[in-house]
């Protein structure tokens, strides 16, 4: 039976002071990304789009991981595994927790309810702020819809609205 996890969008508003110090904590699930920078490393292409988080939010480590492996997979299905370079640019650093309360029969006995209410660590997030780009693609100029198409069915996966930024280069150009 799988674990029943609360909805992300619990943790999707920054409301408190950041949870960070790891040291001081036990049993801090990992994050579930696996590889944070996919595809030819050594390349040095031409044009890179950015994905950038529009609002200031909480992205949790699964939802990061949902949206590499969603632009991973499109561009090794038209790319190839050499034709591209992906990395993500945060780090889930934040670690969330979560009170659990029992309900049914008997569970006044069992739950503390509100006292003690510090939670269980569940897993980790990583803060965003306003234009902070989440995802780096970068590409030939040929190959630039395909990663732009790559990049927006990446954004479905982020908990909030994102825009595509193209770089040619050093400089930014207006999204295109």
């Amino acid at each position: 039976m799988a674990k029943k996890r609360k909805p992300n969008s619990m943790y999707r508003q920054v409301k408190s002071q950041a949870y960070t110090r790891k040291k001081y904590m036990g049993g801090i699930p990992n994050p579930k990304i696996q590889k944070f920078e996919t595809g030819n490393l050594t390349k040095d292409f031409t044009v890179t789009i950015h994905l950038i988080v529009k609002e200031r939010c909480q992205v949790r480590h699964s939802a990061l991981e949902a949206a590499r492996i969603t632009c991973n997979r499109h561009l090794v299905k038209r790319l190839g595994r050499v034709g591209y370079h992906l990395k993500i640019r945060v780090y889930p650093h934040n670690v969330l927790r979560e009170n659990k309360l029992a309900t049914g029969a008997g569970a006044d006995r069992i739950s503390q309810g509100m006292s003690e209410a510090f939670g269980k660590l569940v897993g980790t997030a990583a803060r965003v702020k306003p234009d902070q780009e989440i995802i780096t693609v970068s590409v030939d100029a040929d190959a630039f819809p395909i990663a732009k198409d790559a990049l927006r069915k990446a954004s479905m996966k982020i908990p909030s609205p994102c825009q595509i930024i193209v770089a040619k280069g050093k400089e930014l150009l207006p999204g295109i």
